[in-house]
């Protein structure tokens, strides 16, 4: 059983890094679609694809890309400690480097895209 799916996620996306595979295949969630959408945005993935393995239950096939350019992967905001940032709070990853996504009332957004519509959010995962 999955308690925390995001944790999953980034624990799935640093491992494939690391095993040097081109892809991962991951079960489906809206939330983990939405980040890894904000991942080929900014460039750390190269597609994201949903596929329907029966009915009702789907698989989320990410593509890595060539040459990774995140090293970690990193949750912030957990189940047991939710962390909440305001629009001027969002950090700044590696000095700007890295990227920060956010659940925000605008949907899942990277962390200069939250401030730079002035919206805040919880602080979902780091990518280095």
């Amino acid at each position: 059983m999955q308690t925390d799916p995001l944790a999953d996620f980034c624990s799935a996306l640093q491992n494939a890094r690391n095993a040097h595979k081109p892809e991962v295949v991951l079960p489906h969630s809206r939330i983990k679609e939405a980040v890894a959408r904000v991942l080929v945005e900014e460039g750390y993935l190269e597609k994201v694809e949903v596929v329907p393995v029966r009915k009702g239950i789907r698989q989320l096939r990410l593509t890595l890309r060539e040459v990774s350019p995140f090293q970690k992967a990193r949750r912030i905001s957990r189940p047991g400690c939710r962390r909440y940032v305001g629009a001027k709070e969002v950090p700044r990853i590696l000095g700007g480097l890295g990227l920060c996504i956010l659940s925000t009332p605008k949907g899942i957004l990277a962390g200069h895209r939250a401030k730079r519509v002035n919206v805040g959010g919880e602080l979902l995962l780091s990518v280095e």
